[in-house]
């Protein structure tokens, strides 16, 4: 895709974030971010010192600027135990070892907007946290007012879960977040009818116990088995070639 901001037709490619790139972060954090952030969450960072990242470049950006940043991500692995999230996970208690993969942040520069970049910074982290079998989810905030954002979490199929009040505070005024959610490795919601299906059949409960949770589980379980064989039906008439045949 051809961004008219560029005088060049660019050739993105992505790698991890070195020190060499400390005085760039800190600049297109400056400019996207109304927070700012410590020097010491660069230099840990840049250093690898309990953050992971990834950055985008353009090889065809031209004045020797090739290998420098024009994206970025940020993330960090929490122990869901110890996270703010739990009462979203299927979580086992008995597993201390789960574990989440927080996004800490993500940004593009103006110029290189629109070209893909953080759908795929966000990808990473996924296939990240997917190769990890002890995740069970990758989360983040966003602010209310980020309307860009959060359509694009919600087009990468990320559940927006909560609504915090106030939870930032910025130039003096408080803002709402929004917490979203994508599941990896198994990892799903307690409210998901699948899990609630799968906690009744394990748990010894009396007749009218198991006919009373059934009663509450069934319909929203059946709805949605019914939208995946509607689904795999116009697949299949797809194929034959039926579709839009009065038969």
């Amino acid at each position: 895709m051809l961004n008219l901001k560029l005088s060049h037709n660019p050739l993105i490619q992505y790698r991890p974030i070195r020190t060499s790139d400390l005085e760039v972060l800190e600049k297109i954090h400056g400019d996207l971010f109304p927070i700012r952030y410590e020097s010491e969450f660069f230099q840990n960072v840049v250093n690898g010192r309990d953050i992971v990242s990834w950055g985008a470049v353009d090889r065809n950006r031209p004045n020797e600027k090739s290998d420098e940043l024009i994206g970025f991500v940020t993330a960090r692995t929490v122990l869901a135990k110890d996270s703010d999230i739990e009462e979203f996970l299927r979580y086992d208690s008995s597993r201390s070892e789960q574990t989440l993969i927080y996004i800490l942040t993500l940004g593009v520069a103006d110029s290189y907007r629109n070209l893909g970049i953080a759908s795929s910074l966000i990808r990473e982290v996924i296939k990240y946290a997917s190769n990890i079998p002890t995740c069970r989810a990758v989360y983040l905030h966003v602010i209310s007012y980020n309307n860009p954002a959060i359509y694009l979490y919600k087009k990468m199929s990320f559940q927006c879960v909560r609504r915090l009040s106030a939870f930032y505070f910025i130039n003096g005024q408080h803002y709402d977040a929004y917490l979203f959610i994508y599941y990896v490795n198994g990892g799903r919601s307690p409210c998901s009818p699948f899990f609630q299906l799968e906690d009744l059949l394990e748990r010894p409960l009396s007749k009218s116990a198991v006919a009373n949770s059934w009663t509450t589980i069934f319909p929203r379980l059946s709805n949605s088995i019914l939208r995946v064989q509607h689904a795999l039906w116009m697949l299949s008439d797809f194929k034959l070639g039926n579709i839009g045949k009065p038969w």
